[in-house]
């Protein structure tokens, strides 16, 4: 029997994607906590990272996250009593609540974002900007289908 050396050569690629993505985020809740948000944790993104400019749905939030309406949930009512959102009536539907930004909650995304692109383009100092400009065109192309129109 053979063995199969491209496992011994080579990490896995979950493995290489996992690594990738605990630096992203350690580096960037590092600089959140250096700011007046170091209350908000890696966890909140999927909220802040899934919102709509107007407001989202629980509904829309969790399914744009690929988590359930239950976590999706726990996690807007932290940001809701730490000020971040707030729920809403939906003018569409009485029944319905639509999770919103607050003030306080759209200046904190502005600035996540301003961070994460500070972090995407001193990894392309670092690494090189082709190969940064790469790794995200294949990741969009990986991720289209999945990710669909993301709200900005």
């Amino acid at each position: 029997m053979q063995s199969d050396t491209r496992h011994t050569s080579r990490q896995p690629l979950i493995r290489l994607l996992d690594a990738a993505f605990d630096d992203f985020t350690a580096e960037l809740a590092k600089r959140v906590a250096a700011t007046e948000y170091s209350d908000i944790r890696v966890t909140h993104g999927c909220v802040f990272g899934n919102i709509d400019p107007e407001g989202s749905r629980l509904t829309d939030l969790a399914e744009r996250a690929h988590m359930t309406k239950q976590s999706v949930g726990e996690v807007a009512t932290d940001l809701e009593l730490r000020g971040y959102v707030e729920r809403v009536p939906d003018p569409s539907d009485g029944r319905a609540k639509i999770i919103r930004l607050t003030e306080r909650g759209r200046a904190a995304q502005e600035l996540g974002r301003e961070m994460i692109d500070d972090i995407e383009s001193e990894w392309a100092d670092r690494f090189g900007s082709e190969r940064v400009a790469d790794l995200r065109e294949a990741l969009e192309a990986i991720t289209a289908e999945r990710l669909g129109a993301i709200p900005v």
